[in-house]
């Protein structure tokens, strides 16, 4: 048995309070439909509701105490949170624990290690199944070191014995942390939003967004000439972590493609671009962005060839957010 599943799972009796609303609800309508006063049944949900709040702290009490018990290193009291024969199950590894002698085995092995982990929980629900049986779901956080910190979301369903709640079934998730290349983008986030060019007889819209886990950063561009979409293109943005910077790859409606390697300067930023072009030629250019402190920023291409040959630079323009 991993005492890795078993520590996020035995950390999931630790409650907060919740609203009970479902029953006052459901003894107002029953109220209408009897044809029964309503304020005799207002006065029957209120005293299922306090009940419902009384065993609520109840709860909250025991979960108090395990978190207690934990972290005091107290494997049989622990154990005494649960009924004789709960059992604990993950769902990642399919083992399970079942009954109090085995979570004592389980805890007092745990808690002879050098380095026993601090529990923390965020409660999403609990849920009164029964007036004897009540349902939690939320998340646990098992930390053994400031960079060693597992996750996971938890069911635990607790049953009433002798007026005692006690922890009678556990299940678990690790969740799977996402990683996102933000923090090497953020610096490149001023691009996200709406933009719009305009000319003699053309318009360049352009719309950017972050993709999902903010790794890429999607920038959708339109040219209109004389108001018929003359050409269209998606470009996105990245962080290449074989080579430690940033990049970006742009397909162009034509067939055409472009990559580009971005890197800041002083109050700019430079893209040095080499081309494939759609009828099978090569080509390159850089261009260069200069974001302004009104939210707008200014754009030029220089150094541009295609095919061997030098083309005129495209000067310096505004372009403004929508």
């Amino acid at each position: 048995m991993k005492l890795k599943w078993l520590v996020p799972l035995m950390m999931l009796s630790f409650g907060l309070p919740i609203l009970i609303a479902h029953g006052q609800e459901e003894g107002s309508k029953a109220a209408s439909k009897k044809g029964e006063p309503i304020v005799a049944e207002a006065a029957d949900t209120t005293d299922e509701a306090v009940v419902k709040g009384d065993e609520t702290s109840k709860i909250e009490e025991a979960i108090a105490s395990y978190i207690a018990a934990f972290n005091d290193r107290n494997a049989k009291k622990l154990a005494s949170h649960w009924s004789p024969d709960g059992v604990y199950t993950s769902r990642s590894s399919g083992e399970q624990v079942v009954g109090r002698e085995a979570m004592v085995a389980e805890f007092s092995a745990l808690f002879e290690a050098e380095s026993v982990p601090k529990l923390a929980v965020e409660t999403e629900s609990i849920e009164f199944i029964s007036p004897n049986v009540a349902l939690e779901r939320g998340v646990s956080i098992v930390t053994h070191s400031e960079d060693d910190v597992v996750e996971s979301t938890y069911s635990v369903v607790y049953v009433k014995r002798d007026g005692v709640w006690l922890i009678d079934r556990v299940t678990e998730d690790v969740l799977t942390v996402v990683e996102s290349n933000y923090e090497q983008l953020k610096d490149l986030e001023w691009l996200v939003g709406e933009w719009r060019k305009e000319g003699d007889g053309f318009r360049i819209e352009v719309s950017c967004r972050w993709t999902t886990n903010k790794n890429f950063l999607s920038r959708i561009y339109k040219v209109y000439n004389e108001g018929e979409l003359e050409s269209s293109g998606l470009q996105v943005i990245g962080w290449d972590a074989n080579n430690k910077g940033i990049q970006s790859w742009l397909f162009a409606s034509d067939g055409g493609t472009v990559r580009g390697k971005w890197s800041h300067r002083d109050d700019r930023w430079v893209v040095q671009s080499v081309a494939s072009l759609a009828g099978g030629g090569l080509g390159s250019f850089t261009s260069i962005f200069r974001p302004q402190e009104d939210g707008n920023y200014r754009w030029e291409k220089i150094n541009r060839v295609a095919d061997g040959k030098i083309l005129p630079n495209i000067e310096e323009t505004l372009v403004e957010r929508k």
